[in-house]
Protein backbone atom coordinates (compact mmCIF):
# COMPACT_ATOMS: atom_id res chain seq x y z
CA UNK A 1 0.00 0.00 0.00
CA UNK A 2 1.24 3.43 -0.94
CA UNK A 3 0.06 6.41 1.07
CA UNK A 4 0.55 9.86 -0.44
CA UNK A 5 3.32 11.32 1.72
CA UNK A 6 3.13 14.76 0.08
CA UNK A 7 -0.71 14.71 0.57
CA UNK A 8 -1.40 15.94 -2.98
CA UNK A 9 0.54 15.39 -6.19
CA UNK A 10 0.08 15.58 -9.95
CA UNK A 11 0.39 12.37 -11.96
CA UNK A 12 0.99 11.72 -15.64
CA UNK A 13 -2.02 12.04 -17.92
CA UNK A 14 -3.73 14.75 -15.87
CA UNK A 15 -4.54 12.62 -12.83
CA UNK A 16 -3.83 13.50 -9.20
CA UNK A 17 -3.15 11.41 -6.11
CA UNK A 18 -4.09 12.72 -2.67
CA UNK A 19 -4.87 11.88 0.95
CA UNK A 20 -3.17 9.86 3.64
CA UNK A 21 -5.41 7.54 5.66
CA UNK A 22 -2.54 6.69 8.04
CA UNK A 23 -2.18 10.18 9.58
CA UNK A 24 -3.30 10.43 13.22
CA UNK A 25 -3.83 14.23 13.02
CA UNK A 26 -5.37 16.48 10.37
CA UNK A 27 -3.10 17.78 7.64
CA UNK A 28 -3.89 19.92 4.63
CA UNK A 29 -2.49 21.37 1.43
CA UNK A 30 -4.04 24.52 -0.01
CA UNK A 31 -3.62 26.41 -3.29
CA UNK A 32 -2.11 23.45 -5.14
CA UNK A 33 -2.12 24.27 -8.85
CA UNK A 34 -3.07 21.49 -11.27
CA UNK A 35 -4.10 22.01 -14.91
CA UNK A 36 -5.20 25.60 -14.24
CA UNK A 37 -7.24 24.70 -11.15
CA UNK A 38 -6.59 25.33 -7.45
CA UNK A 39 -6.93 22.25 -5.28
CA UNK A 40 -7.23 21.88 -1.53
CA UNK A 41 -7.00 18.62 0.40
CA UNK A 42 -7.64 17.90 4.08
CA UNK A 43 -6.82 14.42 5.27
CA UNK A 44 -6.17 12.08 8.17
CA UNK A 45 -7.42 8.74 9.47
CA UNK A 46 -11.01 9.95 10.04
CA UNK A 47 -11.71 11.86 6.78
CA UNK A 48 -10.24 12.85 3.42
CA UNK A 49 -11.72 15.82 1.54
CA UNK A 50 -10.78 17.37 -1.80
CA UNK A 51 -11.97 20.71 -3.20
CA UNK A 52 -11.36 22.16 -6.66
CA UNK A 53 -11.62 25.95 -7.08
CA UNK A 54 -13.52 26.12 -3.79
CA UNK A 55 -16.08 23.51 -4.84
CA UNK A 56 -16.61 20.07 -3.27
CA UNK A 57 -15.15 17.19 -5.32
CA UNK A 58 -14.43 14.18 -3.04
CA UNK A 59 -14.92 13.09 0.57
CA UNK A 60 -14.41 9.78 2.32
CA UNK A 61 -15.24 8.73 5.86
CA UNK A 62 -13.02 7.36 7.27
CA UNK A 63 -10.02 8.79 5.43
CA UNK A 64 -8.51 7.27 2.31
CA UNK A 65 -5.46 7.59 0.13
CA UNK A 66 -6.62 8.16 -3.45
CA UNK A 67 -4.45 7.18 -6.38
CA UNK A 68 -4.74 8.36 -9.99
CA UNK A 69 -7.93 10.39 -9.53
CA UNK A 70 -8.91 11.44 -13.04
CA UNK A 71 -11.85 13.75 -13.59
CA UNK A 72 -13.41 13.70 -17.04
CA UNK A 73 -16.42 15.44 -18.56
CA UNK A 74 -18.49 12.24 -18.19
CA UNK A 75 -17.31 11.10 -14.73
CA UNK A 76 -14.32 10.15 -12.61
CA UNK A 77 -12.06 7.19 -11.96
CA UNK A 78 -9.60 6.49 -9.16
CA UNK A 79 -8.20 3.86 -6.82
CA UNK A 80 -9.27 4.20 -3.17
CA UNK A 81 -6.98 2.78 -0.52
CA UNK A 82 -7.69 2.37 3.17
CA UNK A 83 -7.77 0.11 6.21
CA UNK A 84 -11.56 0.16 6.71
CA UNK A 85 -14.70 0.12 4.61
CA UNK A 86 -15.54 3.70 3.57
CA UNK A 87 -18.40 5.93 2.50
CA UNK A 88 -17.31 8.07 -0.48
CA UNK A 89 -19.19 11.13 -1.67
CA UNK A 90 -18.35 12.68 -5.05
CA UNK A 91 -19.26 16.11 -6.40
CA UNK A 92 -20.57 15.60 -9.93
CA UNK A 93 -23.11 17.28 -12.25
CA UNK A 94 -26.59 18.02 -10.86
CA UNK A 95 -29.44 15.73 -11.91
CA UNK A 96 -27.41 13.28 -14.01
CA UNK A 97 -27.37 9.47 -13.93
CA UNK A 98 -24.08 7.64 -13.48
CA UNK A 99 -23.11 3.97 -13.75
CA UNK A 100 -20.83 3.07 -10.83
CA UNK A 101 -18.20 0.34 -11.00
CA UNK A 102 -16.35 -0.85 -7.89
CA UNK A 103 -13.48 -3.30 -8.32
CA UNK A 104 -14.55 -3.86 -11.94
CA UNK A 105 -18.18 -4.77 -11.17
CA UNK A 106 -21.19 -2.52 -11.70
CA UNK A 107 -23.07 -1.67 -8.53
CA UNK A 108 -25.80 -0.01 -10.59
CA UNK A 109 -26.85 3.38 -11.84
CA UNK A 110 -27.26 6.28 -9.43
CA UNK A 111 -28.67 9.76 -9.96
CA UNK A 112 -27.26 12.92 -8.44
CA UNK A 113 -29.56 15.37 -6.75
CA UNK A 114 -29.69 19.15 -6.79
CA UNK A 115 -26.22 19.46 -5.22
CA UNK A 116 -24.67 16.99 -7.69
CA UNK A 117 -23.54 14.64 -4.93
CA UNK A 118 -23.28 10.89 -5.37
CA UNK A 119 -22.51 8.58 -2.41
CA UNK A 120 -21.26 5.01 -2.47
CA UNK A 121 -19.78 2.49 -0.08
CA UNK A 122 -16.49 0.77 -0.83
CA UNK A 123 -15.22 -2.30 1.01
CA UNK A 124 -11.55 -1.69 1.72
CA UNK A 125 -11.04 -3.62 4.96
CA UNK A 126 -10.40 -6.93 3.16
CA UNK A 127 -9.21 -5.50 -0.18
CA UNK A 128 -6.83 -2.69 0.82
CA UNK A 129 -7.25 -0.82 -2.46
CA UNK A 130 -10.12 -0.83 -4.91
CA UNK A 131 -10.56 0.79 -8.34
CA UNK A 132 -13.69 2.93 -8.72
CA UNK A 133 -15.13 4.25 -11.97
CA UNK A 134 -18.16 6.52 -12.26
CA UNK A 135 -19.42 7.15 -15.80
CA UNK A 136 -22.34 9.31 -16.89
CA UNK A 137 -25.13 7.35 -18.52
CA UNK A 138 -26.23 8.79 -21.89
Amino acid sequence: MAVIKELLRSEEGGAISFGNHKLPKKAKVEDFEHDGDRLKVKTYAAITKLEKNGMFLYESVPGTSVLNFLEREDGVEFVAEGDQDVQITLGLTDGKSYEVFVNGSSIGAMKTGLGGKLSLSVELETNGEVPVQVAQVS
